[in-house]
């Protein structure tokens, strides 16, 4: 299931804010979504990738060498930018916060795991729909279980308004997460991965990036 690009709504706000959530398969499937998105990134992505901890680094090292922005691991309280994609650390929930004077700010913790994850795509998820003027997009693909739906939930109620995409069962690895969310009813693109990085492009283009 895919929506006429004409039906993508056009965004509230001018900044637009990524998350990304995924499990098994993840890495694979990271690289063919970013390696679609623009060589300048208008906005910041935020990824959970189940993983245990001492391996985000090297994933977000192999990540940067293949594409033209930024890919890093993330760090407590660091200020977000835009053309970079921050990886949730193995065993650290990863939230983002608004600062008054309208910075975002990751803040990194070692709270109980979530449904058994460390990081949480919910969590994750949950920090963004509390998120104010900000254009807010979800993806879930490849990976076991189901983290990511409470969160998807989450995010449509607070602002239906929101983009939730789906990885479709024809090219994901597991599609525990990617079901759990479509089962929600909130997803509004049910993807291959070939079409996921277009379509996060388009919605950021029709926010006014450049």
């Amino acid at each position: 299931m895919i929506k006429n690009e004409a039906e993508i709504k056009s965004p509230a706000f001018e900044q637009t804010i990524i998350a990304i959530g995924t499990s098994t398969g993840g890495p694979r499937a990271l690289e063919a979504v970013l390696s679609q998105l623009p060589d300048k990134l208008p906005s910041p992505i935020l990824i959970v990738q189940h993983i245990p901890a001492g391996f985000t680094k090297s994933l977000a090292e192999r990540l940067n060498s293949r594409v033209p922005f930024t890919v890093k691991e993330a760090i407590d309280q660091e200020v977000i930018h835009n053309n970079t994609v921050y990886i949730a650390p193995g065993d650290f929930h990863m939230k983002v916060r608004s600062r008054r004077n309208k910075e975002l700010v990751l803040e990194l913790s070692k709270e109980a795991p979530l449904r058994g994850h460390r990081p949480s795509a919910d969590i994750l998820f949950y920090s963004i729909a509390n998120l104010p003027n900000q254009n807010k997009v979800a993806a879930v693909l490849t990976g076991m279980g189901k983290d990511g739906a409470e969160g998807i939930i989450k995010l449509k109620n607070k602002d239906p308004n929101c983009v939730i995409i789906a990885e479709s069962e024809e090219t994901a690895i597991i599609y525990g997460m990617p079901k759990a969310a479509v089962n929600t009813n909130c997803v509004d693109h049910v993807l291959p991965l070939s079409q996921v990085g277009r379509i996060i492009t388009n919605i950021i283009f029709k926010a006014g990036g450049k």
